[in-house]
C-alpha cells in the first residue's frame, strides 16, 4: 500500500491532472493511524469544495484513506505550521489473550498496567518542557520548548487509553 501523502497526491492528481504535493499537518509512523488528520494543497482548478472531495475519495479506492472534508483556504494557510494544537490518542489492550479485530491498531500488553500510576506520572509531564533530546537534526520548529496540556491515562476494562493534547 502507498503511504496516506502518496495515495492522497496520485487521488489530487487524477483529479486535476497534474502532480501535486500534499502537505500533512504532521506525520505518522507506518502502521500508526491517523483520524482527523489535516492536510493542504494548492491546485489551480476550481472546484466547490464538496465535489472536489468527492472527486478525491473516488480516486482514493481502495486504499484506507478518505477525505471527509476540503474547503477553500488562503493562500497564507499552511497545514502543519497553521496548527493550533495536536491530539493523540493511543490505544493498549492490557490482557494476556491475543489480539483478534485489534490487531494493527492498538498494543497489547501482556503484563498488569497500573493505569492510575501511569496517570499520575503522566500529570507531571503536564506544562512547557524543552525537547532538545528528541529532536530530529533536521528538525524545523523555531523551538525546542512546547507545551503539552493535557496527559490522561484511562482505563476501561481491558483497555488502556492515553490521550494528549499539546499546543503546536
Amino acid at each position: 500500500l502507498p503511504s496516506v501523502q502518496g495515495a492522497l497526491e496520485a487521488a489530487v492528481q487524477a483529479t486535476c491532472g497534474v502532480p501535486t504535493r500534499v502537505h500533512g499537518s504532521g506525520r505518522t509512523d507506518a502502521g500508526v493511524h491517523a483520524t482527523g488528520q489535516v492536510a493542504h494543497c494548492d491546485i489551480a482548478k476550481d472546484f466547490r469544495p464538496d465535489k472536489l472531495r468527492d472527486a478525491l475519495n473516488a480516486h482514493l479506492r481502495p486504499n484506507p484513506v478518505a477525505v471527509l472534508e476540503a474547503e477553500i483556504v488562503s493562500d497564507t494557510f499552511e497545514a502543519r505550521f497553521s496548527a493550533r494544537k495536536r491530539h493523540y490518542r493511543y490505544r493498549i489492550v492490557n490482557r494476556r489473550s491475543n489480539l483478534a479485530l485489534e490487531v494493527g491498531r492498538v498494543w497489547r500488553v501482556p503484563q498488569r498496567l497500573d493505569s492510575d500510576a501511569m496517570h499520575a506520572a503522566a500529570q507531571r509531564l503536564i506544562g512547557r518542557h524543552d525537547f532538545t533530546t528528541f529532536r530530529d537534526t533536521e528538525c524545523q520548529a523555531k523551538s525546542p520548548e512546547k507545551t503539552l496540556d493535557q496527559l490522561d491515562v484511562v482505563r476501561d476494562g481491558d483497555a488502556v487509553t492515553i490521550v494528549t493534547s499539546a499546543r503546536s
